[in-house]
C-alpha cells in the first residue's frame, strides 16, 4: 500500500492505495481527514491512519507534507539562534534591502531579523567576489564565542560567511570546529542551504533553516518513531516547496526546503490532471482551512522560483527564503478566518483563522468567531443536515451568537452580514488570482480555473466570475487533492549555484562543463541516501537569464540534447520570449547567464487516475433534495442539490445548483452549465464564456 498524508491548517488528509509491484497495476484510491493536532501534528497523521483502518505495516511507501515549518516561522516558535559571519558583516541581516513596499509611510520599520545583533559573532575570514580565498578563518576566537552562546541559551548556529556561495572551504572548516568544541549544537552553514548570490537573503535563509532546524528534526524523528511503532518498516519521505519528495535525512538536514511543502504538492498534481485531460493551462486555487493559495500553470509546466517571501504584504517586504519554491501566492483566508470590523466599523475577513480547535463557529467547539464557513452555512450553500460530512450537528445558535457584534456594528441583519463576510473573502482571493495572471502579463480567458482543497469548490465559481474565466474544474476528491499530489510527486533534487557568463558560443564548454559538475553533485547525494543509481535518474536543465547590466533574472528550461549540450540561439529566443511577456519589452542587447538550476528526479510509481463507472443512472436518482441558496448578486433561489458520489460521466445540467459530497460542495450559480468528465471531475463552463 502506497499512502501520503498532508497537514493543514484544520484538517490532516490523507490519500492510500494499493499497488502491485509485479504488474504495476494500482487499485482504488482512498481518502480519509481527521482534526489538525497541534502541537504534536504527528498525532493528526495517526488518527488519519486509524479512521481509514490502515495498518501501518502494509504500507510500503508514505509521503509526507506538513505546516510545521512556516508554522514555526510565522509565530516565532523556532530555537534561539545565532549567526556568525564575515567580520564586518554581521549587520548584514538589520540593513536588509531598500525595497519598502510602503513608500510614503515615514513610521515604516524594517522587519526585525530572526536573530538579535548580540547574537550575531563575527570572525576574520575572506573570500572574493571570483571564489578566491584570500584570507583562511582565524578560528583563535572560537572557544570564546562558543562559551559566550552557551550562556545565552543558544540552540542553533547559522554560519554565512560572504561569498562562500562560490568557496565554502571557510565555512567548512568553522562547522567543523564549531562541532568540535559543541557538538549538541544543531549548526548549518550557508553554503549547503543555498549556492546563490545576495548576500542578504542567503544569510537569512540560512538563518531561518537554522531557527526551525530542531523543531524539524524532533518533528521528523517523532513521526518517524510512531509510524515505526505501529509497524512501518520504510522511511517516510518528506515534501518539499519544490514540488519533489525528498528522504528525511536530505529534509533534516536543510529544513527550510520544506516551508511550502503541502501547496506545492497540490499545484504538481494540477499540473498532472491538466496533462490528462488536456487543460496545459491552468490557474490553480487552494483553498484550506486557514489559508488561500493560488499558482499559474503555463503549458502543464509548474514555474518554480527561489525569490520567495513570508509575511511579505503591501506594507512590509517580508523575509527572502532563498530555496526552490513551486510560485505561489498565499493569503490568510479559508474556510476558518475570522470576519472582524475594525474601530472605523469596516469588515474585514482574515488574517486569523478558528483553526482546527476552536474552529467555526458552528462546529460547536467553542468558537465564538464569525468565519467563512459559518457564513457559507447561513447562506445556504452548506448543508446544515450534511455538515462535515453528516459528522457534526452544526451549532446554528452559536453562529447567531457570533455575528452579533458585525451585525450591531453595521447594523445589518444575519443574511447580509453574512453575504458581506463572503463578498470580502472573496475580493481577497481575487486579488491573489490576480498577482499569478494578469500582474504577469497572462489573461486569466486563456486559462482554466482548478479549484481544490475544503473550501475550493465552494467559491470558484464566483471568483471565476469575477475574473472572467471560461472554464472552472474541481478534481475527484478535491478536498484532499493536494495529499494525493504527494503519491504523484518524483524524488527531487534542486543544484543552482550562481556563475555569471555570457551566453555565447566562447562559453558553450564552460556552461557544459558546470552542469556536468552539478551532475556529480546530484549522483553523489542520491548515493548516499541509498536511493536510485545514475541510470534511473532524470535531469533538467534550467538557468537564470538576464540582460547584460540588468539586476534580476528570467529563469527559462535550457533547449539540451542527451550529451548535454545547450542550443544556445534556441535558449537566447525562448529568454527573449520569456522577458517580453513578463515585462512587455525586449532588447537587442547581450543574454548573461547568472544562475545554473539543474533539476535530478528519481521517478516513483504514481496511481493511475481511474474512469468513474457508469452505472447507467438518471440525472433525477442522483437529486439529494431541493434548498434555497443565496447566490449574492444573482439573488436567492430554490436549488437542486446532487449526490456528487452518484453523479456519472456525460451527465450534464445548469444552474443554479449545488453538488454535494461529505467533505466538499460545489456552488453554482444560475445559468452556468455543470458537467461531469470520464474520470468524474466537475466542469463548470461559465455562461459568458458560451454566449
Amino acid at each position: 500500500m502506497r499512502a501520503a498524508s498532508d497537514v493543514g491548517g484544520t484538517f490532516t488528509d490523507l490519500v492510500y492505495y494499493n499497488y502491485d509491484e509485479t504488474t504495476g497495476e494500482s487499485g482504488q484510491v482512498s481518502v480519509a481527514k481527521a482534526d489538525t493536532t497541534p502541537p504534536n501534528f504527528e498525532q493528526g497523521v495517526l488518527n488519519a491512519i486509524h479512521k481509514a483502518g490502515i495498518n501501518p505495516e502494509a504500507l510500503g511507501f508514505f509521503a509526507h507534507g506538513s505546516t510545521v515549518i512556516i508554522n514555526a516561522l510565522t509565530e516565532r516558535k523556532g530555537v534561539k539562534t545565532a549567526l556568525i559571519t564575515t567580520r564586518g558583516f554581521r549587520d548584514v541581516l538589520e540593513i536588509a534591502r531598500g525595497n519598502r513596499p510602503d513608500l510614503f509611510n515615514f513610521n515604516f520599520r524594517k522587519p526585525k531579523p530572526f536573530v538579535e545583533r548580540y547574537l550575531r559573532l563575527e570572525l576574520p575570514e575572506r573570500v572574493n567576489h571570483k571564489g578566491e580565498l584570500q584570507q583562511e578563518v582565524d578560528l583563535s576566537e572560537l572557544p570564546k564565542m562558543i562559551d559566550y552562546l552557551k550562556s545565552e541559551g543558544v540552540e542553533a548556529i547559522a554560519i554565512s560567511f560572504l561569498h562562500a556561495y562560490l568557496n565554502s572551504e571557510n565555512e567548512t572548516k568553522t562547522v567543523t570546529a564549531v562541532r568540535g568544541l559543541w557538538p549538541e549544537v544543531s549548526i548549518l552553514a550557508s553554503s549547503d542551504i543555498s549556492r546563490e548570490w545576495r548576500e542578504y537573503e542567503r544569510s537569512n535563509t540560512t538563518v531561518l533553516s537554522a531557527y526551525v532546524h530542531p523543531i524539524a528534526k524532533k518533528y521528523i524523528e517523532s513521526l518517524q518513531e510512531k509510524l515505526a511503532k505501529g509497524g512501518f518498516k520504510q522511511q517516510p519521505y518528506m515534501m518539499q516547496s519544490n514540488g519533489g519528495i525528498a528522504t528525511v535525512n536530505s529534509a533534516k538536514n536543510n529544513p527550510i526546503t520544506m516551508v511550502e511543502s503541502g501547496p506545492a504538492s497540490g499545484i504538481f498534481a494540477a499540473a498532472y490532471l491538466g496533462k490528462k485531460i488536456d487543460e496545459p493551462n491552468l490557474i490553480v486555487l487552494d483553498i484550506g482551512g486557514t489559508t488561500a493559495k493560488c499558482a499559474l500553470i503555463e503549458n502543464a509546466e509548474v514555474k518554480v522560483t527561489t525569490e520567495y517571501y513570508i509575511e511579505r504584504d503591501e506594507k512590509s517586504p517580508g523575509y527572502p527564503i532563498q530555496t526552490p519554491v513551486s510560485e505561489i501566492v498565499e493569503i490568510g483566508n479559508g474556510g476558518g478566518s475570522i470576519a472582524w470590523t475594525d474601530e472605523g466599523g469596516k469588515l474585514h475577513v482574515g488574517p486569523q483563522s478558528a483553526g482546527a480547535m476552536p474552529g467555526p463557529a458552528a462546529y460547536g467547539r467553542g468558537g465564538n468567531k464569525p468565519t467563512t464557513t459559518d457564513s457559507n452555512l447561513i447562506l445556504g450553500r452548506i448543508d446544515k443536515n450534511c455538515f462535515v460530512g453528516g459528522e457534526v450537528e452544526p451549532d446554528m445558535a452559536a453562529v447567531e451568537q457570533a455575528f452579533a457584534p458585525i451585525m450591531e456594528t453595521l447594523d445589518i441583519g444575519l443574511e447580509e452580514a453574512a453575504r458581506g463576510v463572503v463578498r470580502i473573502a472573496n475580493a481577497n482571493m481575487t486579488n491573489a488570482l490576480r498577482l499569478v495572471s494578469t500582474n504577469k502579463g497572462y489573461d486569466p480567458r486563456d486559462f482554466a480555473l482548478l479549484a481544490f482543497g475544503g473550501g475550493g469548490a465552494m467559491h470558484a465559481v464566483a471568483l471565476a466570475e469575477e475574473l472572467k474565466v471560461p472554464r472552472v474544474i474541481v478534481p475527484v476528491n478535491s478536498s484532499v487533492f493536494s495529499a494525493w499530489g504527494m503519491l504523484l510527486t518524483d524524488l527531487r533534487r534542486d543544484y543552482l549555484q550562481t556563475q555569471p557568463m555570457s551566453l555565447n558560443a566562447e562559453s558553450s564548454s564552460a556552461i557544459k562543463e558546470r552542469f556536468e559538475q552539478l551532475k556529480q553533485r546530484a549522483v553523489e547525494d542520491y548515493r548516499q541516501d541509498q536511493v536510485g543509481d545514475q541510470q534511473e535518474l532524470v535531469f533538467e536543465h534550467l538557468a537564470d537569464l538576464r540582460y547584460q547590466g540588468q539586476e534580476h533574472t528570467v529563469k527559462i528550461a535550457l533547449p539540451c540534447d542527451k550529451d548535454g549540450c545547450i542550443d544556445l540561439d534556441a535558449a537566447v529566443e525562448t529568454f527573449h520570449q520569456a522577458h517580453l511577456k513578463r515585462f512587455t519589452y525586449r532588447l537587442d542587447a547581450d543574454v548573461q547567464l547568472v544562475n545554473f538550476h539543474l533539476v535530478a528526479k528519481v521517478e516513483v510509481p504514481k496511481p493511475e487516475i481511474a474512469r468513474k463507472t457508469i452505472h447507467g443512472k438518471t440525472l433525477e436518482e442522483t437529486l439529494l433534495h431541493k434548498r434555497t441558496v443565496d447566490f449574492d448578486q444573482h439573488g436567492c433561489h430554490e436549488s437542486c442539490v446532487y449526490d456528487g458520489l452518484a453523479l456519472e460521466p456525460g451527465m450534464s445540467f445548469h444552474g443554479p445548483a449545488i453538488i454535494q459530497e461529505p467533505s466538499a460542495t460545489l456552488v453554482i450559480s444560475p445559468g452556468h452549465r455543470a458537467e461531469v468528465d470520464d474520470y468524474g471531475n466537475y466542469i463548470i463552463h461559465l455562461q459568458q464564456a458560451e454566449q
